[in-house]
């Protein structure tokens, strides 16, 4: 099946009505994608994984201004629209709803979501108000779209934490899925941002997954921290904003009596290109 292009609101009413969604009762479910574009295999990981759970699946390609802070990569940021849509009819994707800032957010807009606590500390302490931006997109495109199941990948593990806090907290009725981080035969996570990376820059950032490896392979919450960090101090061109170890529901440091899943996370500055990447750690 042709994939459908919706640009704007009434675009993607008419499209779910063509999908069979919408009526009552229901017939077809949905999965909703959530990207900003630049698609690559790991978002095609996202979209089989998607495939699975719903009749029909629906990737969203917007680059979300509120989620970029004054000196970040907004404008710059890849935008590869066309390539998208050949992807996205390659993997089977009945809608590709792309809309404008314009469409997504009014002139006179006023109201949007507060991360709270959790969206202040990790991520949020270096990127002050990123996490804000995130889920108010996510939230209007579950009112837009109103998937029955959402993909999101674990790459951006703190993300999936707030967007499934969200959920629980205001009673959204959509399924949180998370999605296995894909990587490079040579280790490094897929990201749209890999391509800023010159060959230098790329090698340098193989740092990264290394020192998240070599610290999942220690026993302690302190012996994980030391590993870690040990390499990546050995990378002097490597610009270090935090290497962490957390609770993956809340992104709260570990403490030594810490038993059950964390996550070991890390984001640097490789060059001009800041990447991030984790792993999870069994303490138990």
């Amino acid at each position: 099946m042709d994939v459908i292009v919706a640009a704007d609101r009434i675009g993607l009413v008419k499209a779910r009505r063509t999908l069979g969604v919408g009526g009552f009762p229901k017939d077809a479910t949905l999965a909703l994608v959530p990207t900003m574009g630049a698609l690559h295999e790991g978002h095609r990981s996202l979209i089989r994984l998607a495939r699975e759970r719903a009749d029909h699946v629906v990737v969203s390609v917007f680059v979300n201004p509120l989620q970029f802070g004054p000196d970040e990569d907004f404008s710059r940021y890849p935008r590869t629209f066309e390539v998208d849509l050949e992807i996205c009819a390659a993997e089977g994707v009945s809608l590709v709803f792309a809309p404008s800032a314009g469409d997504m957010y009014p002139p006179d807009r006023q109201v949007g979501v507060s991360a709270g606590k959790m969206g202040t500390i990790v991520e949020g302490a270096f990127r002050p108000g990123h996490l804000d931006g995130v889920l108010t997109v996510v939230l209007k495109l579950f009112n837009l779209v109103q998937p029955d199941v959402a993909v999101f990948g674990q790459k951006d593990a703190q993300q999936l934490a707030m967007i499934r806090r969200m959920v629980a907290d205001l009673d959204l009725p959509v399924s949180i899925v998370g999605a296995p981080t894909i990587r490079e035969a040579d280790g490094l996570a897929l990201s749209s941002r890999n391509r800023y990376l010159s060959t230098h820059d790329r090698h340098m950032a193989l740092a990264l997954s290394r020192a998240l490896f070599t610290g999942a392979g220690r026993r302690t919450p302190e012996e994980i921290r030391r590993a870690a960090r040990a390499v990546l101090e050995g990378e002097p061109e490597i610009a270090l904003d935090y290497l962490v170890l957390v609770d993956p529901a809340t992104f709260a440091e570990v403490g030594e009596d810490y038993r059950g899943e964390a996550v070991l996370a890390v984001a640097a500055r490789v060059g001009s290109t800041r990447l991030i990447d984790n792993v999870t750690v069994d303490l138990r």
